[in-house]
Formats: structure tokens, C-alpha cells, sequence
């Protein structure tokens, strides 16, 4: 709740509106929203767990230019090149998130 209302003080209500009712995202609204709704309800790790995974749906376009903004970051970008963390870098900057 906090998230939807902070995105909205953030870039407006007319913008929140349109972004998360988007045609092509409404299965990932749905999980998002339904899962605040399960939330609140009282089942709060089944509803994360749709929290989480709207998240990824409704955000999964933003997670390639998170990945190399943080490379650009001095300490932050050395511990990304890191053997084991380099590959799985590369991997969520190239993944599609269950689509």
C-alpha cells in the first residue's frame, strides 16, 4: 500500500493510474494488487509471494538499466563482476521474468 501510494506522490495519480492499467499489464497489476488484498485479508506470506511476483512482472523492463547503473558504481559495480555474481548479473539484466 505504501509502495502504490509513494509511486503516486512520486510521478501522479494520472501516471500510477495508467502505468500499472496498462493492457499488457493487467496480469501483473492483478497479482500485485490482489496480492495487498490477500495481505490485508491475513494471509501475509501468500500474499507477498503475489506481491513479489506482480512486482517482477510490472518492473521486469527496468531490471536491465538497475543492473548497469549499479556496475557504474564504484563498490557496488566490482562486487558485481564478482565470478558467481557476474553470471547471474548478466542473467536477470537479459531475462524476460516468466512472460
Amino acid at each position: 500500500v505504501l509502495f502504490v501510494a509513494g509511486l503516486a506522490f512520486v510521478i501522479g495519480l494520472e501516471r500510477t493510474f495508467r502505468f500499472f492499467f496498462q493492457k499488457h499489464k493487467m496480469k501483473a497489476t492483478g497479482f500485485f494488487l490482489g496480492g495487498v488484498f490477500v495481505v490485508l485479508i491475513g494471509w501475509p506470506l501468500i500474499g507477498m509471494i503475489f506481491e513479489i511476483y506482480g512486482f517482477f512482472l510490472l518492473f521486469r523492463g527496468f531490471f536491465p538499466v538497475v543492473i548497469g547503473f549499479i556496475r557504474r558504481v564504484p563498490v557496488l559495480g566490482s562486487l558485481l563482476n564478482l565470478p558467481g555474481i557476474r553470471s547471474v548479473s548478466n542473467h536477470v539484466s537479459e531475462i524476460k521474468f516468466l512472460t
